[in-house]
């Protein structure tokens, strides 16, 4: 339990305590300063703490968002200050400072806690404050204050400011207006039946499922069925953050399994609409596969971009500027926003092709739609890039760097050449270049080893360039590309499945690079990279399995090698995931 430790006199009718016990808090009253110290000492060291000021009045929301958000080792609002345990002796020390400074008198004409937030700023401690909005936190200094801060208080419905900011600030068209105006409802509910976001997460991705497995039936009904349960499915997927969000439930585990459970209950749901089809007599693999390769690679160019330019430097550009001059014109923010093609409008198109036509109908208005957004971001992207005048740091060309995701054999290539272009984006280009024609000339296993000795050659300076960040995607749309065509030429049934499966396998290890460096964690170990071989090395490798192997044989070479690295990755996943190591963020992802 946390301990939040009162200091100062009492004030009649005040609610605070019960207020703070409602929160979780296990409350001490502590006359003085020199008390408070005393009462800080002896909590254990692996609790959450607080000082609040007695005198404190404000809604009972603001003191939710400035004391229990897991996020933020430090953080404040007027009158009331907490720590995490990995910031307690931060706290300490602030407190012993002032405690020393005051002589532990001084509570009855100022606020401790606001003399220790003070004293932590002035540490260069990061104190976390929450935007409250509208809503009211203060130490009134006398009673005719006390009396208006309380009225502001009562003109203000703090549930309502509850609800409405348990929503997305920035959304899709489809789920402000259809879908958040009665989830954050639901999301209440949950809330007060005790449940978690992570168990709302998980009856989400297990409603996707059983969608993907009624598109598997075939039928009218089942068609029908997958795309009211797909609709379903996304509802508890906006549910499970603004539960989050309503209640400040935030987690490792909850990040992660957000992050993660969106793209499998997508994915599910293609092989869904692949088995449907197949039970129709329409084989739509190579189509479904197609869909995850560009939806996957859409991903990589936001993720590229974002880590490339989200520190840097002297961030100016002219694309940039229009773009937040057309965010002024209300009705451009929302088409822009619908013409990315986001989740929500992603899902509600998918659910309704399902229900009304066939799957191929389904994969091909998907695979043009996604094609249209992802030439409309990139180019997007690209614009601002080249004209933004912009200094890339050490931290933006290592992320790059991991997110390419070059193996053991890359690495050998550098070792044993000593040539190091000084374009790398046009390096990768020509090794993309050769790989892809030679996919289709009938030389694969030698454009895998062009491709593999130029991934080398491209990551040998740091991705600094205006454009460097387009090399992970490229990647992507190298390695996934090359399983989708030679998987299409083995011409043997099951090969476009097994297929399948080694992309999502792959793919689930590039999210999971992804979503660690998002929280500051670092690229995933060295060893797994090598494990798995890195993008080249598995590149080369499917060549190579392609060339010496029967249609029949490679089919259940691909099988294999899917189940492999799935078992790898995911196993590290979990592991790093679930640690006490990993960062507790809470990942918005992608506009719902």
């Amino acid at each position: 339990m946390s301990t939040a430790i009162v200091t100062g006199q009492p004030v009649p009718g005040s609610s605070l305590e019960n207020d703070l016990r409602s929160l979780g808090f296990d409350v001490r009253a502590a006359t003085d300063a020199l008390e408070a110290e005393s009462l800080l000492a002896a909590v254990p060291a692996d609790r959450r703490v607080a000082l609040v000021d007695a005198r404190f009045v404000g809604h009972l929301h603001a003191l939710r968002l400035g004391l229990t958000d897991p996020r933020f080792p430090l953080a404040a609002v007027p009158g009331a200050v907490t720590a995490q345990p990995a910031a307690r002796q931060a706290l300490t020390r602030a407190l012993a400072r002032e405690t020393s400074a005051g002589g532990g008198t001084a509570v009855v004409v100022d606020s401790v806690a606001d003399r220790v937030v003070s004293a932590l700023d002035a540490d260069g401690s990061a104190v976390h404050r929450p935007e409250l909005g509208s809503l009211v936190a203060a130490v009134p200094e006398d009673p005719q204050a006390r009396n208006e801060v309380r009225q502001a208080v009562a003109a203000v419905d703090d549930e309502a400011v509850r609800l409405k900011s348990a929503v997305k600030s920035r959304d899709g068209f489809f789920t402000t207006f259809f879908i958040s105006p009665y989830s954050r409802y639901i999301a209440r509910w949950c809330a007060r039946r005790g449940l978690t976001p992570n168990q709302v997460t998980t009856a989400s991705l297990l409603t996707a499922l059983i969608a993907a497995g009624c598109a598997a039936t075939g039928t009218r009904a089942g068609f029908v069925a997958a795309g009211v349960l797909l609709i379903a499915s996304f509802v508890l997927d906006c549910t499970d953050g603004q539960l989050a969000r309503y209640a400040l439930k935030y987690s490792t585990l909850g990040a992660w399994l957000d992050a993660t459970f969106d793209r499998a209950k997508e994915y599910a749901y293609y092989a869904g609409l692949a088995l449907g089809a197949a039970r129709g007599g329409d084989d739509v693999w190579a189509l479904a596969l197609g869909a995850m390769i560009l939806q996957t690679c859409r991903h990589v160019v936001d993720f590229s971009f974002n880590e490339a330019n989200h520190d840097a430097t002297a961030n100016t550009s002219p694309t940039a500027a229009l773009s937040d001059k057309l965010d002024s014109v209300g009705w451009t923010v929302w088409l822009r926003r619908m013409i990315v093609l986001p989740i929500g409008e992603r899902w509600a198109m998918i659910a309704v092709l399902t229900a009304a036509t066939t799957p191929r109908i389904t994969f091909y208005v998907l695979l043009v739609g996604c094609a249209l957004a992802a030439t409309y971001t990139t180019a997007g992207r690209v614009l601002r890039s080249v004209t933004r005048k912009a200094k890339r740091t050490d931290r933006a060309a290592q992320a790059l760097a991991d997110l390419a995701d070059n193996g053991p054999l890359a690495a050998l290539v550098l070792r044993l050449t000593r040539l190091r272009p000084g374009a790398p984006l046009l390096v990768a280009l020509a090794g993309v270049a050769v790989l892809t024609v030679n996919l289709f000339v009938g030389w694969p296993v030698l454009g895998a080893a062009v491709y593999a000795v130029t991934s080398g050659w491209a990551l040998s300076r740091p991705l600094k360039g205006a454009l460097d960040w387009l090399i992970p995607p490229l990647f992507r749309a190298a390695e996934y590309g090359t399983v989708l065509v030679l998987a299409s030429d083995a011409g043997v049934n099951g090969a476009l499945p097994a297929a399948f499966g080694l992309v999502a396998a792959v793919a689930y290890h590039h999210y999971d690079t992804v979503y660690r460096i998002r929280g500051n964690a670092g690229a995933p170990p060295a060893w797994l990279v090598r494990a798995i071989g890195g993008q080249e090395g598995r590149t080369v490798l499917v060549t190579v399995l392609a060339a010496v192997l029967t249609a029949s044989q490679f089919k259940v070479a691909l099988t294999v090698l899917a189940v492999v690295v799935a078992l790898v990755v995911l196993i590290e996943s979990i592991r790093f995931w679930v640690s006490a190591g990993a960062p507790a963020v809470h990942d918005e992802g992608e506009p719902a």
